[in-house]
């Protein structure tokens, strides 16, 4: 009799053979230390392998050989158990979104769901949309993710989207049916519900995320747009701890060009590790004079505390402008 020639099964396939054979809590224990790309590769897989053999569960791991005797072979409908263990290791929102892209069926969708999407996808599916949509679906996804998916959109159209976005507040029910035409054109799913999006600080975070060279680009042209919006991304883009992201000597040109009343009040906010921080780039006896200050002029009103801050970060942005000192640790991949 010849011989039947087995399957050879993938890493992931062979991962996915044990998720079908442990229990639930153990299933979602190891989808929950998982990346969203994983968790698509390896649910994907699990459908894969739903006709698993036994010889074949055997080969993939020896010491399951007696469940997987019980079993015989994983001959069922997986959806109940696959949905089941995605739920329980993701939340019913995160689970819906990536089984509507594993699913072979029809599975619902969520705007949630742009959060598993890379950054390619999303920004290829909403390029040609108007920039209102684009701003809402940008505005639903991790800051990191939607500045990668501002950069790869067209240069034109990034400041209006930030704007856009800046300018975001409640989103209707109306609104989001609109969005659901847009998500469903890709993903065959459904969003419901109202939601509230966007602002300055969210649009601040999004072009954090992306590269200084995308922000040098944006901003500009987000000032000619509206100045006073831009003032807000600006300020909420960077915050007086973001200073100690300098190193030393940065940190000491900035000090050395900042007013000791102003420095006094400022540190006045900060807890003992971040005025260290910053007291650690002045010599020891203009440290300890300052210490000395703060600690004669006893409670500081937090509205004096707070614009003084801003005015070390309006000195520091100035000073880096010019090219006097450099803010941060510099983007590894900012280079032309």
């Amino acid at each position: 009799m010849t011989a039947v020639a087995q399957r050879t099964y993938t890493g992931v396939e062979r991962a996915a053979v044990l998720m079908m054979l442990v229990g639930e809590e153990e299933a979602a224990a190891i989808l929950q230390k998982l990346d969203p790309e994983e968790v698509r590769q390896l649910g994907k897989a699990m459908f894969a392998v739903a006709d698993v053999s036994e010889q074949a569960v055997e080969d993939v791991l020896d010491d399951f050989v007696d469940r997987a005797r019980e079993r015989s072979s994983i001959q069922f409908d997986p959806r109940p158990r696959i949905e089941a263990v995605m739920n329980k290791a993701l939340g019913t929102t995160k689970a819906d979104s990536v089984l509507a892209r594993i699913t072979p069926s029809d599975a619902a969708c969520e705007l949630e769901m742009l959060e598993w999407m890379d950054a390619g996808e999303i920004a290829a599916m909403i390029e040609k949309e108007h920039p209102q949509i684009a701003a809402v679906l940008i505005a639903n996804l991790d800051p990191q993710v939607a500045g990668q998916v501002l950069e790869l959109l067209p240069d034109a159209c990034q400041p209006d989207i930030l704007h856009r976005i800046a300018r975001l507040g409640p989103i209707t029910p109306e609104a989001v049916e609109t969005l659901k035409g847009v998500l469903a054109a890709h993903t065959g799913g459904s969003t419901q519900g109202g939601v509230t999006l966007g602002g300055a600080r969210e649009a601040a975070k999004i072009l954090s995320g992306a590269r200084k060279a995308t922000e040098q680009r944006v901003m500009p042209k987000l000032f000619k747009l509206d100045r006073e919006l831009a003032k807000q991304i600006e300020e909420a883009m960077f915050v007086f701890e973001n200073l100690l992201e300098m190193d030393d000597k940065n940190l000491g040109s900035l000090i050395r060009n900042v007013d000791g009343e102003i420095l006094v009040k400022a540190l006045k906010g900060c807890d003992e590790a971040v005025r260290n921080r910053i007291l650690g780039c002045m010599s020891a006896r203009a440290a300890d004079g300052i210490r000395d200050e703060m600690e004669a002029r006893g409670p500081t009103k937090l509205a004096e505390v707070m614009e003084a801050q801003k005015v070390m970060i309006k000195i520091a942005r100035a000073l880096a402008s010019d090219g006097t000192i450099q803010m941060g640790g510099g983007a590894d991949d900012d280079y032309v």
